[in-house]
């Protein structure tokens, strides 16, 4: 765990208790702006090992999705009808409005990525199915 803390550059933040009912696993948050005087929401987003968010969609009319900036661990991404892509700190993923995916941390380590919520006309998430374990467990 300390190698991971000292590669996760913007810390782990709180318990992301907020949102645990979208979860499965801990999840961590640290806003890294003000979203009251920001145009964007930006935050450094940890898993524990095994953690991952449901499905869901960020909806807008327009503008809108997410990106995703891997900092620290191994984690996974995937798009609906898509195989699942492997996620290493540097890369990064660029979420399309609209589209329903899941992400989150590998079973056998820590992840963190930064979360930038993309501005954009009548934007909301839709939180969706879980990530069974039966599913993640083959990944």
């Amino acid at each position: 765990m300390s190698d991971f803390d000292s590669k996760n550059i913007f810390g782990k933040g709180m318990p992301n208790d907020a949102f645990t009912q979208y979860f499965i696993g801990q999840s961590y948050l640290n806003p890294l702006v003000d979203f009251e005087d920001n145009i964007l929401f930006i935050a450094n987003v940890t898993f524990e090992p095994g953690c991952r968010n449901n499905w869901h969609i960020h909806h807008a009319k327009s503008g809108g999705g997410q990106i995703l900036i891997c900092v620290a661990g191994n984690g996974w991404y995937q798009e609906e009808g898509c195989d699942p892509v492997e996620l290493k700190p540097g890369m990064v993923v660029e979420i399309k409005p609209n589209v329903k995916h899941w992400h989150g941390a590998q079973k056998d380590s820590w992840f963190s990525h930064i979360a930038i919520e993309v501005s954009g006309e009548e934007t909301s998430n839709e939180w969706l199915e879980e990530v069974s374990d039966e599913y993640y467990e083959k990944l």
